[in-house]
């Protein structure tokens, strides 16, 4: 007989901790999928909805992919304003598709079932995906806050180790902060009904089909929410405001005012993603609403991905310098 090594028991201990709460609740869950009933005023034009989304979608997708494509070919691009810029096109070209493809497919072949698992994995991505371009716009807004307001020392604060570091921190933080709401949705019964009102799978949405007390659910899921999106809203905020402050000051009426263009527009973006979300997750649960829900998360989930190309890079002249480059390079071959 020998004794069973530490490290091997608080391994097996460990699992048996993790599996059990990440492992759904099996033994009251009945639903094995979930009906997507998508927008309830505009059930009538299926067909309308698809060639609209699938319009934004195909924007999308090659107005982001275009820029995370040069920037990743274009050497002079490697600087990092643009490796933030790059991050953000793959981000709003990765959780557009968690979420357009679905809906397409619903107006197109009536195809609005998704499985449990599908359902619960795609509320992760999706939220994570958000988390991620949260904290990537708050890194964005202190580069350009550095850059402006102290640019004889912007090179030896934003490093390569730095924004790597910047960057690596966005990405696992965003991963890492809807896990609890994850786990803790898991363990709740589904015993029905399972029809899911908005178009993808959302907390607040998923949360309302389950057969047990929610409470604490919402009250948890509400505040790391408040917490996530008040403060890096707060710190773009503090961010542009100091901007604006240091634009005042310059000399250069025009480079004043194409800089405070630049950074208006950013801002308006930053919004247009921020608000919506606030709104919607930072709120009580008995003031939801199906058709408001979805009409307000079209905002982050549409609108945003499709506008931050046009935003953040298209106006750009190295951008537009690299684009013609690369297309003057392929019609000489």
């Amino acid at each position: 007989f020998e004794p069973i090594p530490i490290k091997h028991f608080l391994l097996t201990f460990l699992y048996y901790i993790i599996a059990n709460l990440i492992s759904p609740n099996l033994t009251t869950t009945h639903v094995t999928e979930f009906i997507i009933f998508g927008f309830p005023s505009l059930q009538k034009y299926p067909i309308l909805l698809f060639f609209v989304f699938l319009f934004i979608y195909l924007f999308t997708i090659t107005g982001n992919g275009s820029i995370f494509y040069l920037v990743v070919v274009d050497r002079r691009l490697h600087t990092p304003m643009y490796f933030f810029v790059s991050n953000l096109a793959f981000l709003d070209l990765s959780y557009a598709t968690v979420t357009i493809p679905k809906m397409l497919a619903k107006f197109s072949m009536n195809l609005d079932t998704i499985s449990f698992t599908a359902c619960f994995g795609q509320m992760y991505i999706f939220e994570s995906l958000v988390a991620t371009e949260c904290l990537l716009l708050t890194v964005m807004a202190y580069d350009r806050y550095v850059a402006i307001c102290s640019p004889l020392y912007y090179l030896s604060i934003m490093t390569r180790r730095q924004y790597l570091l910047l960057m690596a921190m966005a990405w696992s933080g965003g991963f890492l902060v809807p896990l609890t709401g994850l786990i803790l949705a898991l363990k709740l019964p589904f015993c029905g009904p399972n029809i899911i009102h908005h178009y993808y799978c959302d907390h607040p949405p998923l949360l309302q089909l389950a057969c047990a007390d929610t409470s604490f659910n919402v009250a948890v899921g509400s505040s790391i929410s408040a917490c996530g999106l008040l403060i890096t809203f707060i710190l773009v905020v503090i961010s542009y405001v100091k901007i604006v402050l240091t634009i005042s000051t310059m000399n250069s009426k025009e480079g004043r005012k194409k800089t405070f263009s630049t950074c208006a527009s950013h801002f308006v973006v930053v919004s247009i993603f921020f608000l919506p979300l606030i709104f919607m997750y930072v709120r009580p649960q008995a003031s939801y609403s199906s058709e408001v829900d979805s009409l307000v998360a079209l905002l982050y989930t549409v609108l945003t991905p499709m506008m931050n190309p046009l935003i953040y890079s298209l106006r750009n002249k190295d951008i537009k310098e690299a684009f013609k480059k690369k297309i003057n390079f392929k019609i000489k071959e």
